[in-house]
């Protein structure tokens, strides 16, 4: 028995006549405006040659002061590879594990399109996104005009641009755009660039195992980067062979043949020191250029010899355990080398331009401007005695005092209660003022205790400040960039400017008269090198920084030494390790530059006129103080901290120690030494007041003019740190 349908009445067949009508024509109009937006992209999209030399993003080339490329950041470029010259198996792996059927579809996958609307289905308010759905041309599209957003809207406008790709160019050339320009990790923009990176050789070279391993970084370049995780590119590159055997491209056997795991990997760059240097250049484009689109080549101020050179003096006289910076700069504030610390790769901390330490006893170099300014003349006879500051009283390293001298005198030897009285005198405030002047960034104190060094300061400004006083008290500002060009266009060029005065002339060269006498006489005697060289030491509380800054023929060079964590570092002085590394550095870094005189000659301070072979003599282990006079705590072997100082080196000489031998004479508990063929023997001097009773402070006795006494016997002056 037959069944039969009811007819549907009018009225149902008028509706269903709508329906499928306006949703025919709903469909035809979409139809056609989809025709309409992918002819009208169509005829918007560049040509083949213009889309071929588009950028994928801004790359950076840096250059020495010679010209040469030390580093390139961000996307590197290999050389564009025609289709015809790109190797089959690297065409091959492409399309099998990326978009297996790129040689039939339109632009947009059908079958693409169906999993993406049942992922859609499937995971509604999940935030889970589908992954692979792109074609090898929607990916082009995406690459070329469009962001990594991820939204409807730019998935539309992927998909027309898809469309309109198939239509103007050949599936060749899209896959030849595609092949030049999808990235591949590590800052590689197309398969030349990735080939080099990885394999260190071009891609026209590349094996079938090679094409496996860098057509599988395309999904996920970081994750699957050989470079990275060795394992994890070795077991994608063996899911693509897999697939290229299930798209015919391959046979099982031709598969087999290849060996991911045996493929060499090109060594990795080496990230030297310059990186310091360029790591704190370039964040300064931002304030200097706009143009962020175009690649850009920034030519610099960095010498790459003296640059190894610093390396190499940081690297020879750091102490065991701590780090060293160095910093160097041109008589015009160019920044000649630059280390960080001791290894970049171990630590890409900047110490030279981040760190911010105490200073010691360089941060006199304000101290001194300070009072040489106010009037003071380098011959000024000043008193080395006890002082209290408002309730602060500093002592000199050495714990002793030696009377009346002159201000060449005291500063050669970095003499704590002369900088303080001076620095009363003059106001602290006004110190302060002075270093802020000479351009120190980092807040200054105005205790009384901030003439020794008590605020923290960066190597940079305080090598800033250095070059000032060398450039006859011009302001010297440091400087990394000479110029920058974009497609071969100048687009910035840097000026000098020499028009701040800091200090009047004068000043300055009695300034240097000082450095250079510490240098020969004084504190800094280990940075020597042969020619004029004026410089200061500077060492903090207990030996935790050491300190030189200097300069010479036009080079200023500042050193600081110390541990991160600011604990001590046994035997550390600014006149010790940190005067070697800046001879070590300076000399050969200024053996092609004239020799410069100063415009002062170097004078000697007046403890110095003859030998004195006691004042270089290793003192006693006695009483340790710090820098301002106060007693340290001894550990149970005897020395302040955790590491007791090199015997005959770098404890040997202004260490804070209290000589015992001195107070015994001093004190009348034993007599002087015998002369010495060094120091011949003269008359006992003639005391203009009566010697302090047995067992009182000699800090206590009364003190004498030694410009009365004649012959006198040689006064013991220790450098002070």
């Amino acid at each position: 028995m037959a069944i039969r349908t009811p007819a549907l009445s009018p009225k149902t067949r008028r509706i269903l006549t709508w329906v499928f009508g306006g949703a025919g024509a709903l469909i035809l109009a979409g139809f056609v405006a989809l025709l309409i937006a992918v002819y009208t992209a169509k005829a918007s999209l560049p040509s083949f040659e213009a889309l071929k030399s588009s950028p994928n993003g801004q790359m950076i080339r840096v250059h020495a002061a010679d010209g040469s490329v030390i580093v390139s950041l961000g996307p590197s470029y290999g050389e564009w590879i025609d289709y015809a010259k790109i190797p089959a198996p690297m065409r091959d792996a492409m399309v099998a594990i990326e978009d297996r059927r790129f040689r039939s579809h339109w632009g947009v996958d059908p079958v693409a399109l169906v999993r993406i609307v049942k992922f859609a289905i499937d995971n509604q308010g999940t935030g889970r996104r589908l992954q692979g759905a792109s074609t090898i041309t929607q990916q082009v599209a995406r690459t070329i005009f469009l962001s990594n957003k991820y939204d409807v809207g730019r998935k539309i406008r992927e998909m027309v641009l898809a469309l309109a790709l198939e239509r103007k160019f050949t599936k060749d050339q899209i896959l030849e755009l595609y092949l030049n320009k999808v990235y591949f990790g590590g800052g590689a923009y197309g398969i030349d660039a990735a080939s080099r990176t990885f394999f260190g050789h071009p891609a026209t070279n590349l094996t079938l195992s090679e094409a496996a391993v860098i057509a599988g970084l395309v999904k996920a370049p970081s994750r699957y980067s050989p470079t990275a995780d060795a394992q994890a590119a070795i077991g994608r590159a063996s899911v693509v062979l897999d697939v290229m055997v299930e798209t015919g491209a391959l046979t099982r056997e031709e598969a087999a043949t290849a060996r991911p795991a045996d493929v060499k990997l090109a060594a990795p760059a080496k990230q030297n020191s310059v990186r310091y240097f360029t790591d704190w250049a370039l964040p300064q484009l931002e304030v200097l250029i706009d143009e962020t689109v175009a690649p850009l080549d920034v030519w610099t101020t960095i010498d790459l010899k003296m640059q190894n050179l610093a390396t190499q003096a940081i690297q020879a006289n750091t102490p065991a355990g701590a780090q060293g910076a160095l910093v160097s700069l041109d008589r015009d504030g160019a920044v000649r080398a630059m280390v960080g610390g001791r290894d970049y790769v171990s630590s890409i901390y900047n110490r030279a331009t981040q760190a911010v330490r105490q200073p010691g006893s360089a941060f006199k170099l304000f101290v001194y401007l300070a009072a040489l300014e106010a009037g003071h003349k380098v011959e000024d006879r000043v008193v080395d005695s006890p002082v209290t500051i408002k309730g602060w009283t500093p002592r000199n390293s050495s714990g002793r005092y030696a009377g009346e001298m002159t201000l060449r005198s005291a500063f050669a030897y970095s003499v704590n209660t002369i900088a303080a009285k001076l620095g009363e005198e003059v106001g602290f405030g006004t110190v302060a003022d002075m270093a802020r002047r000479f351009g120190i960034t980092t807040p200054v104190n105005t205790q009384p205790a901030m003439v020794l060094g008590t605020s923290n300061v960066r190597l940079i400004d305080m090598t800033r400040a250095f070059a000032s006083v060398s450039q006859k008290g011009v302001a010297v500002t440091p400087y990394a960039i000479t110029r920058v060009t974009a497609n071969g266009a100048v687009i910035y060029s840097h000026e000098v400017d020499t028009s701040r005065v800091l200090v009047a002339p004068y000043v300055a060269a009695q300034m240097t008269d000082l450095l250079q006498t510490a240098v020969n006489t004084g504190t800094g005697r280990a940075a020597q090198i042969g020619r004029p060289v004026a410089g200061k030491t500077g060492t903090t509380t207990s030996n935790k920084d050491g300190w030189f800054l200097g300069f010479s023929s036009g080079l200023t060079t500042g050193v600081w030494m110390g541990r991160d964590d600011a604990k001590r570092v046994g035997g550390l002085q600014g006149g010790t390790a940190p005067a070697r590394a800046f001879a070590a550095f300076m000399k050969p870094a200024v053996a092609n530059r004239p020799v410069e005189q100063f415009d002062t000659q170097v004078t000697l301070p007046e403890w110095q006129v003859e030998p004195d072979q006691e004042a270089y003599a290793e003192p006693d282990n006695g009483t340790y103080v710090d820098a301002d006079g106060n007693p340290i705590a001894r550990d149970e072997s005897g020395y302040p901290g955790d590491t007791p100082p090199a015997a005959g080196g770098e404890g040997a000489e202004g260490d804070g120690r209290i000589d015992q031998d001195w107070i015994d004479r001093m004190t009348g508990r034993r007599p002087a030494p015998a002369p010495t063929a060094t120091a011949p023997a003269r008359p006992a001097p003639t005391p203009t007041a009566a010697a302090p009773p047995r067992g009182e402070p000699a800090d206590r006795a009364p003190l004498r003019d030694p410009a009365r006494e004649a012959p006198r016997q040689p006064q013991v002056i220790r450098p002070n740190e």
